[in-house]
């Protein structure tokens, strides 16, 4: 696969996981919120199972298997991250909280390989958070608990990006995406059981929700993630990730009837200008080799 046939995946990617906000918003009226994110991982890894079933059996093995509960657990962990970081802050606060996991990648992952990140990364990083505030409309953010577990969620997202992309250099992508996605729902729904009371879909919108989420948002959408990390860098998948926002505000336009405004549009503006900004390669050892 090449690099770019990879970053049309991941932008495919984010393009679905624009649309989940409103499947959730649609479950999280009648439904607990955690309920919801274990269903949606659980019934994915059953919609996974049969289509590559033959698979699963020939090469499944246990660096597979303990990779991919690694990388359900931070999933399981950034939806509930989010589920609790929103319910206490500002909707745009959290939107703008969440999406600093492209601010995250970058440094951490710099870090790793001790390297500087490459100037049209940070330059690309610069343009996308201030991108962020505005499209998310942020005035003020006030450390609390809603501030901690949004950045929480954001940090768990931004670990699952740099594991994903170490893993799948060693093991099946495929199957890390599969896989992954049941044990994200084994953690949902154990912490569901502590924190709720577990409950299956019953009418016809919690049903639209749950599977709408369970086939694109997590099925095809992590599932692809893991796939085409294979083939691109950390902060190229970061990068295009940050699009999910702006995604989200044009399904919210379309569907919703919400309004970006004019301000709301310089923002969109701004992340795709920074994402196609952030295309370049040079960059900067983090210290002599000598």
């Amino acid at each position: 696969m090449s690099r770019n046939k990879a970053d049309l995946l991941l932008l495919s990617a984010a393009f679905v996981w624009g649309s989940s906000y409103g499947f959730m918003k649609i479950g999280a009226e009648t439904m607990p919120p955690i309920c919801i994110a274990a269903l949606r991982c659980l019934f994915a890894f059953i919609i996974l199972c049969p289509l590559f079933l033959g698979r699963m059996i020939r090469k499944t093995n246990r660096d597979i298997l303990l990779y991919s509960a690694v990388t359900g657990f931070l999933i399981a962990g950034v939806f509930i991250g989010v589920i609790y970081g929103v319910i206490g802050t500002s909707a745009s606060a959290a939107g703008f909280l969440i999406s600093t996991s492209v601010i995250m990648v970058p440094i951490l992952h710099g870090l790793w390989i001790r390297k500087w990140p490459s100037l049209p990364v940070m330059t690309g990083t610069v343009i996308v958070t201030a991108g962020l505030v505005l499209l998310n409309g942020v005035t003020s953010i006030s450390l609390d608990k809603g501030f901690i577990l949004c950045l929480l969620a954001a940090f768990l997202y931004t670990l699952d990006i740099l594991f994903t992309n170490t893993f799948v250099s060693r093991i099946d992508s495929l199957l890390l995406g599969i896989w992954q996605m049941g044990f994200a729902g084994l953690f949902a729904g154990i912490m569901s059981c502590i924190l709720e009371t577990p409950v299956l879909p019953s009418t016809v919108p919690e049903w639209t929700a749950v599977l709408g989420l369970a086939i694109f948002s997590s099925a095809y959408g992590f599932t692809v993630q893991a796939m085409a990390q294979e083939y691109t860098t950390p902060e190229r998948a970061g990068f295009i990730f940050s699009l999910e926002p702006v995604f989200s505000a044009l399904f919210a336009f379309a569907f919703l009837g919400e309004n970006l405004g004019t301000t709301g549009l310089a923002g969109a503006f701004l992340i795709l200008l920074g994402v196609w900004a952030a295309g370049g390669t040079f960059s900067f050892p983090l210290r002599s080799k000598n």
